[in-house]
């Protein structure tokens, strides 16, 4: 029963990789490739989200039965930008320049399809545990994705993880120069474009006949 039942196991896992919200679903891609230049805020916005979702599911799901369904999309939106607000303070007051990197896009959050989706999809229709393992499923699976971006794009186009010097300075006195094209956005699209290759590669169903 709880977690360990097969539903609820396939629930928090399925995101993660077969139905992954990012490069299976194609949601959120905007903020995927505008704040993985480096791995912190990276990090950030991954833990954000997926608290976001979380507790967005959970409130949703507890009110679900009392909700009129005309006002089911405002009521959503009250929910997560007050969520957003109180993330959005956190930050502030615990990662002010991570916060300042992350510029408008924590704002954001409350746009982003994923939180949106499900909630229409999945919280509206379930209990709220179930609700929250799908939260934090697809906030996971959403960070991992943005980790992995960040994670190539800082190292090699800062030779820095985190900030911290990752690549010796022999390699740049024997002529490493850093890739400066892996800190623009355009790059962050073809990282995540890389994942989606390697990762359609490896799952044969997902692949379109």
């Amino acid at each position: 029963m709880g977690l360990l039942s097969n539903k609820n196991k396939e629930v928090l896992v399925g995101p993660l990789s077969k139905n992954n919200p990012v490069i299976v679903q194609m949601l959120g891609i905007c903020s995927a490739l505008a704040v993985t230049s480096k791995l912190e805020p990276s990090i950030v916005m991954a833990i954000s989200v997926t608290a976001v979702v979380a507790f967005a599911n959970v409130i949703i799901s507890l009110l679900r039965n009392t909700i009129p369904n005309r006002i089911r999309i405002i009521v959503q939106l009250v929910v997560v930008a007050a969520l957003v607000t109180i993330v959005s303070e956190v930050l502030k007051a615990f990662a002010y320049d991570v916060n300042k990197q992350l510029s408008v896009f924590v704002g954001l959050i409350i746009t982003n399809c994923i939180l949106m989706g499900r909630l229409e999809a999945f919280a509206l229709g379930n209990s709220p545990w179930e609700s929250f393992l799908d939260g934090i499923g697809n906030g996971l699976g959403y960070g991992i994705i943005l980790i992995i971006v960040g994670f190539f794009r800082e190292l090699l186009g800062s030779g820095t993880l985190l900030g911290f010097q990752v690549i010796p300075q022999a390699f740049y006195d024997f002529g490493y120069v850093n890739n400066g094209l892996m800190i623009l956005p355009p790059m962050a699209l073809i990282v995540v474009a890389v994942i989606i290759w390697v990762h359609r590669s490896r799952n044969k169903d997902l692949q379109e006949n």
